[in-house]
């Protein structure tokens, strides 16, 4: 009989063995319990103690006086032992333990023929000011964050956001805890549009679809979740625009709206929900669906077509920004959720999948990369990875517990060249020792694996000109560090 066969058959023995794995490989970093070969050690040790233990409790209650000493031994030396790595056997969550002495490893990368960039701060808590560094990393690589006519080191003529700008702001909103954007980085990032040298007189719109389904609460996204991604938990998407009521900062769930068909402005429907086009892609099958609002100041917006002016019958497309805030963490289903999948909180899913073509479904053809393209392109993509979800296909809900601090924020104007990097970079990095990466990997291509839809998604995107760079070499990456 193999050793490890006999180990098996003795529920006693495999009880310490798997309490002392425990003590040994999660003592120093608590974390590490959530690792799954972590939690099949503390079943072992559950059941060890139960079947020890449950014959003493047994005589126990019948009476019985005179107890067999093996088993008295045997009990209190496990309970013993049971006393000492009790504290492991409770879900734990990581320690920020990655600050700015203990730095995730980036390296950056100089291409001599960039087709993108990607530009990345380590070290960001999101309450250190990294965000203002990361728009002056941009901004001395070429990619000024404020469009403006006079020259700096993050604005000028070239600048992104201009200070009339109506920008929507793509959060996360359909999973609490860790699954949605850190809202310390929405926080910093409104303050700093709203600080734009020029004075800005804009407008900021906050805006997610969870789709009226599934989520942490099984009915979709939510902008105020009471547990929500922040050092402040109580921090949700609607207590951050609440601070700035002095400004012309508010929040849209586009899940109350995402049942309701409507036209456009120029059609004369003044209603607020979704329009859907007629016909499905013939590459990826997507029906096109985007929503159409107005604001708590009656701005009117189409995501696709832009502000409407209804005095002047058009729409103003130019000063219609998206910025897409995702957060980095695993997906059951398509392997990894980042910048490009975030676009799934656009669409409606639930008025597609009546008319035959449910969006989500469409995710392994390409299809994100189809709505960018058809609807309205990211101005920029701003990655929360200060949080991450690092184990395999166990997201997109994301608790506390299963969250691993890694204290970075990167950008880029490339969508598709981001989530390459982040997912290679970061999360094939931060992953469990032992666990299995493909799912991650943007390099393996497996029909429907995250490698394979992430390409076809570049491939629409490319068609008609957007960024969407899969080559690494062709890819310079700026990282700077906060010490």
């Amino acid at each position: 009989m193999g050793i490890l066969r006999r180990i098996k058959q003795h529920s006693f023995l495999l009880g310490l063995l798997s309490l002392a794995w425990l003590l040994l490989r999660s003592g120093a970093k608590p974390s590490r319990i959530n690792y799954p070969c972590q939690q099949a050690a503390k079943a072992n040790v559950h059941a060890s103690a139960a079947l020890v233990i449950a014959p003493v409790i047994a005589a126990t209650h019948m009476g019985e006086r005179r107890l067999n000493s093996k088993w008295i031994a045997t009990a209190l030396i496990l309970l013993a032992a049971f006393a000492v790595g009790y504290p492991l056997l409770k879900p734990q969550e990581p320690s920020p333990d990655i600050t700015g002495t203990e730095l995730f490893p980036l390296t950056p990368y100089k291409s001599e023929i960039p087709t993108s960039n990607i530009y990345a701060v380590n070290g960001y808590t999101g309450k250190n000011g990294g965000l203002s560094i990361l728009l002056d990393l941009m901004g001395e690589n070429g990619t000024p964050f404020y469009h403006s006519g006079s020259t700096g080191r993050n604005r000028g003529p070239s600048g992104l956001i201009a200070a009339d700008d109506v920008i929507i702001i793509k959060v996360n909103s359909q999973w609490s805890q860790r699954g949605g954007t850190n809202t310390d980085l929405l926080k910093e990032l409104i303050t700093l549009i709203l600080a734009h040298p020029d004075g800005f007189n804009g407008e900021v719109i906050i805006a997610d679809n969870g789709q009226a389904q599934y989520g942490s609460g099984g009915q979709g996204g939510n902008l105020n979740w009471e547990q929500s991604n922040a050092e402040d938990r109580t921090q949700s998407v609607l207590r951050v625009a609440a601070v700035f009521t002095s400004s012309r900062v508010s929040t849209f769930q586009w899940d109350t709206i995402t049942t309701t068909r409507v036209n456009e402005y120029s059609e004369g429907d003044d209603g607020n929900g979704y329009v859907v086009e007629e016909g499905r892609d013939l590459e990826t099958g997507l029906i096109v669906s985007y929503p159409k609002f107005s604001t708590k100041y009656d701005t009117r917006i189409s995501f696709k077509l832009g502000v409407w002016d209804p005095v002047k019958g058009q729409y103003d497309s130019d000063h219609l920004k998206v910025i897409n805030l995702p957060v980095l963490k695993t997906h059951s289903g398509y392997g990894v959720t980042g910048a490009v999948k975030n676009y799934m909180g656009v669409p409606s899913d639930k008025l597609t999948a009546a008319l035959g073509s449910r969006t989500h479904n469409t995710i392994a053809s390409g299809a994100m990369g189809t709505l960018m393209v058809e609807t309205r392109f990211p101005t920029l993509t701003i990655l929360d990875c200060i949080w991450v979800n690092a184990v395999p296909r166990s997201g997109p809900s994301t608790s506390y517990s299963q969250a691993t601090r890694v204290n970075i924020v990167a950008a880029s104007l490339d969508p598709v060249a981001l989530d390459y990097w982040a997912s290679r970079n970061i999360l094939m990095k931060a992953i469990p020792v032992g666990a299995d990466t493909s799912s991650m990997d943007p390099d393996y291509r497996v029909a429907g694996s995250f490698g394979d839809w992430l390409r076809r998604s570049a491939e629409e995107m490319s068609i008609v000109g957007y960024p969407a760079e899969l080559n690494a070499s062709r890819v310079s990456v700026h990282i700077t560090t906060i010490s």
